[in-house]
């Protein structure tokens, strides 16, 4: 029953992303907003698909640890669950993400027109320049900034050495960074066609105010993320 729930799903995303991106096309016209807009009314449909499919939902906890704004999101990447549902929560966030995906046909050039922060991994400093420079624009947009701090999809459980992306957004755009803790590699695992029913929990925790030595950032930072995802794993 789970494989077929499963592939079910699989064809209503698939066709359903392909609706939505064909349908959107004249959005694309406009400034970030209406982008944004129809983007989370994507995200909806394939939030519905998966809790009415694989009967799997989610639980938002610490949502008083948004009050400011904008901010910085640095999020435990377990799944690829995470990269949909902030659009429900953030303000008009700007991902921190791989270059290779702005290639992806059609969808790579909604991302680009979203505002989206690619990043050249292989670039060095040059490609930190370049992402710091537009994420400085994001923010005077007034524009949520989220990033992944481990840059993959990490199992729970598992750990991998913080890039330092998330330090160079902290050092130099003054903002509070959100830490945001979840566990949804229990039910939509890395690479993993079976998607298993439950309910993901999602967990905003307090923010660490700007003005921290790098290191003692980089510590604080994952020190919380990793206690609080092993927690949500309940290891």
């Amino acid at each position: 029953m789970a494989l077929l729930r499963s592939l079910l799903f699989n064809l209503g995303f698939y066709l359903w992303t392909a609706l939505a991106l064909i349908i959107a096309m004249p959005v694309l016209l406009f400034p970030y907003p209406a982008i944004h807009g129809f983007g989370r009314l994507w995200v909806s449909g394939a939030l519905w698909l998966l809790k009415r499919l694989i009967g799997l939902d989610h639980r938002a906890l610490g949502l008083e640890n948004m009050a400011q704004r904008p901010a910085i999101y640095a999020v435990k990447h377990q799944s690829a669950w995470d990269t949909l549902v902030f659009a429900h929560y953030l303000h008009f966030p700007a991902y921190v993400l791989k270059r290779e995906l702005l290639y992806l046909p059609l969808f790579g050039f909604y991302l680009l027109r979203a505002g989206m922060i690619p990043v050249d991994r292989h670039g060095r400093a040059s490609a930190l320049r370049r992402m710091l420079a537009t994420a400085k624009r994001r923010r005077e947009e007034g524009r949520d900034l989220l990033i992944f701090p481990e840059g993959t999809r990490v199992a729970p459980g598992q750990h991998r050495a913080y890039h330092p992306g998330v330090a160079a957004l902290y050092g130099h755009l003054d903002l509070p960074v959100v830490p945001v803790a979840l566990n949804s590699g229990l039910f939509w695992g890395r690479r993993s066609f079976i998607k298993k029913p439950g309910t993901i929990t999602l967990e905003f925790l307090p923010a660490i105010p700007p003005g921290l030595e790098r290191r003692a950032f980089m510590a604080e930072l994952e020190d919380r993320l990793e206690g609080a995802c092993r927690r949500l794993a309940g290891r």
